[in-house]
């Protein structure tokens, strides 16, 4: 008995379940005896959607006739990265105002009424290192939706009330900064990753809010707010040439502008390896993150670190870290680790959970010890096996539609990565062995380097208590420097 279920996306064929059942003529005794065929699924090539305007705007362009949609996103070339120091925050409120500040033809109200008749979304927000900007609705629709789109994106009013309202929003969720033990974490996890100058850990203050006015929205709008900057992803219920014409009159007569910067500036600074604790005593939780600097994308030992880094704590129930640290010890809900292979500069690699205030020094133990376990002994066959499978059966689910694929294919072309790199995705995952496991886990783990950072009640965290380390207290990682929380608004100490 075969059970198989697949979806065609254009060239793609996606094997969802392939199963054959075999017991005796009939249905297996337990699910565990089913055999499954092996799963199948490639990226097309990323030239068979791209096309380039006559104006040399970059798009990706997909039909996709299975619902009556469309879905249109655009990347652009700029970031809070690029905002005056003294005007942190300007970026952020550039992409809500685009959406919320109405155009020069229609009032906030009034382009709030026009999308929601259609029972369209709009967006536009702009995070460190780009913007986005999307546009979804029914393919019937897709004129008149484009319509008001290309406006707010070309002709934005910045409407002055809407943008008052914006500044208090942005100020009264800066109070609430030192609320949750997870932003308390994020924040200083940041600062000790690439310290307080880079662009990464600038926060808006009421300061710095106050000095931006309407017309720094404006100023900032015109200088990256253009084609040269963009690059577009469409799909959905249309015809494709038609589409790519369409495309071509919206956006032909829409001036060039200077072109974004393709690379933004690496962190000058060296984390400092310690014990820090900062205090939050109305928690009865504490969070633990443990880590140190990574690399940056293109180095030929990318699949070798992802199995390393899924086998410890990114491969779901199956890693380490989640089956010490949550199944059999019962310390943690949430535990994982990344190791983030950065793109421009060095990012960092990160174990992290949250567990009761006394069991964090004996769960921050274990975490030490499955760090130094990958680097002292070879992972079996099996632990990479189940860790390349994790990557190989999940990469389909990141692709549930087209727009899904050619955002990808936007991402690779905005950050430079080679085109040709999906191509070889899953045979050099396959590849990898248990020494290529331990050689890269002792080439870039660190034991000596780490940074150890706990949020929560801090007497009961160094005094630990735990059952099972009932003598073992936080101070047992090195002497721990004891941080004061950060001021919500200027976040200094």
């Amino acid at each position: 008995m075969t059970a198989r279920i697949t979806r065609t996306l254009g060239p793609i064929v996606v094997m969802v379940l392939s199963g054959t059942l075999r017991a005796s003529d009939g249905i297996p005794a337990h699910p565990s005896q089913i055999e499954f065929s092996e799963l199948s699924y490639r990226l097309p090539l990323a030239s068979q959607f791209r096309e380039v305007l006559p104006n040399g705007m970059v798009v990706y362009v997909a039909e996709d006739r299975m619902f009556p949609t469309f879905d249109l996103s655009i990347t652009i070339r700029a970031g809070s990265a690029l905002e005056p120091r003294d005007k942190t925050g300007l970026a952020s409120l550039v992409g809500s105002q685009l959406r919320d500040g109405g155009t020069q033809n229609l009032t906030p109200a009034e382009l709030d009424e026009r999308v929601e008749f259609l029972a369209a979304s709009m967006s536009a927000n702009f995070g460190e290192t780009r913007g986005q900007a999307r546009l979804s609705c029914l393919a019937k629709d897709l004129d008149e939706a484009l319509g008001f789109f290309v406006d707010m994106l070309r002709y934005p009013r910045f409407d002055e009330e809407r943008f008052r309202l914006a500044r208090e929003r942005v100020l009264q969720n800066n109070k609430r900064r030192n609320d949750a033990t997870r932003t308390i974490s994020s924040i200083e996890w940041g600062f000790l990753m690439d310290g307080a100058e880079h662009f990464t850990n600038r926060y808006s203050s009421s300061t710095s809010i106050g000095n931006i006015a309407r017309e720094d929205l404006f100023a900032f709008h015109n200088r990256y707010m253009h084609p040269t900057n963009m690059i577009v992803a469409v799909s959905g219920d249309f015809d494709r040439s038609a589409m790519l014409d369409k495309l071509a009159k919206l956006f032909g007569d829409w001036p060039k502008g200077e072109p974004g910067p393709k690379t933004f500036v690496t962190p000058d600074y060296t984390p400092k390896p310690g014990v820090y604790m900062l205090n939050k005593s109305s928690v009865n939780q504490g969070r633990v993150s443990i880590g140190h600097r990574s690399i940056v994308r293109g180095s030929p030992d990318e699949q070798p670190l992802r199995i390393m880094n899924g086998i410890l704590g990114a491969a779901g129930f199956q890693s380490r870290l989640f089956a010490r640290v949550r199944s059999d010890e019962g310390l943690a809900y949430n535990t994982g680790s990344r190791f983030n292979q950065g793109v421009y500069y060095r990012e960092d690699f990160v174990s992290w959970f949250q567990s009761k205030s006394n069991s964090c020094a004996y769960a921050t133990k274990i975490v030490l010890e499955e760090i130094s376990r990958l680097r002292d002994e070879r992972v079996s066959q099996a632990d990479v096996d189940n860790a390349v499978a994790y990557y190989v059966e999940s990469f389909p689910q990141r692709y549930p539609n087209k727009m899904a694929i050619l955002r990808t294919f936007v991402d690779d072309e905005y950050t430079g990565r080679d085109p040709n790199y999906w191509e070889t995705y899953l045979e050099t995952l396959a590849a990898v062995t248990p020494a290529d496991v331990q050689r890269v886990a002792k080439a870039y783990l660190h034991p000596d380097k780490l940074v150890i950072l706990a949020v929560g009640d801090a007497r009961t965290m160094m005094a630990g208590g735990h059952d099972k380390a009932p003598n073992l207290g936080f101070d047992a990682f090195g002497p721990v420097k004891q941080l004061s929380l950060r001021d919500p608004d200027t976040l200094k100490h």
